[in-house]
């Protein structure tokens, strides 16, 4: 049996979390992998919210919070991130990053980013959720230590939808060249290799917790941001808080 839901939309969210939850299986982990990254105008959540903070990391957050409580201890929780958060690695940068650029989660909702930023439409956006992503699998394995809690940065993989609504030079570009190119070229990956260390992670010999692994399974280091457990308190205080808003 499948459970649908719209991951921009908290209603959906909260709706799929009881259907799960109604269904009485054992639920042997999470992945939070859903992602987008629209790079033309902006597009509003059912909450009038910005789609792209909503979809990344509110949503992932909301469905996290309402099944911990129905997870066994020991089991894991896998965010999918991105090295795009840092404002100091080049790569991104050259692709036209400028990290994460986090004022609140209210203002995050609204759409509002540090000044300073990229200058490509939904660029902060992206960098922005993938910032505050890291900074709650950070501050959840420190506060639920009965679970285990770990990022992935899966790589840059062209042959996926990520970027399908970029002009149609790009896409024929991203899969037919970049993607055979792909597994040659540092910080890249491809689907198949991305889901190989996905999968290494929710199973998660190791029991460890609080780890960021990079798209070939080796742990790395976020920003300096996103490693301040300060900034990991106050994304996840202010998240909890933006989304109390909408009632239970």
């Amino acid at each position: 049996m499948s459970v649908v839901s719209d991951l921009s939309d908290i209603t959906s969210v909260r709706r799929s979390a009881i259907e799960i939850v109604a269904l009485q299986l054992p639920l042997a982990g999470l992945i939070n992998n859903a992602g987008i990254m629209p790079m033309s105008s902006t597009i509003k959540s059912a909450q009038g919210w910005d789609s792209v903070f909503a979809t990344n990391h509110l949503g992932p957050f909301e469905l996290t919070e309402a099944l911990l409580p129905h997870l066994p201890d020991g089991a894991n929780v896998v965010f999918l991130c991105s090295g795009v958060e840092d404002p100091e690695r080049k790569p991104a940068n050259v692709a036209g990053f400028r990290g994460g650029r986090y004022i609140s989660s209210e203002a995050s909702a609204r759409g509002e980013w540090r000044i300073g930023g990229s200058k490509r439409p939904g660029l902060d956006a992206y960098a922005t959720s993938k910032q505050c992503n890291l900074a709650t699998v950070m501050e959840f394995s420190r506060e639920t230590p009965r679970l285990r809690f770990n990022a992935v940065e899966p790589g840059f993989s062209p042959a996926t939808g990520l970027g399908r609504d970029a002009n149609v030079f790009l896409r024929f570009l991203s899969k037919y060249v970049l993607a055979l190119l792909a597994p040659y070229i540092k910080y890249w990956s491809t689907p198949k290799r991305a889901a190989q260390v996905v999968t290494n992670t929710v199973l998660n010999e190791s029991g460890v917790t609080g780890v960021y692994y990079d798209e070939k399974g080796q742990p790395m280091l976020g920003s300096t941001l996103a490693r301040d457990p300060e900034f990991q308190d106050r994304v996840v205080a202010e998240t909890r808080t933006l989304l109390a808003t909408l009632g239970a």
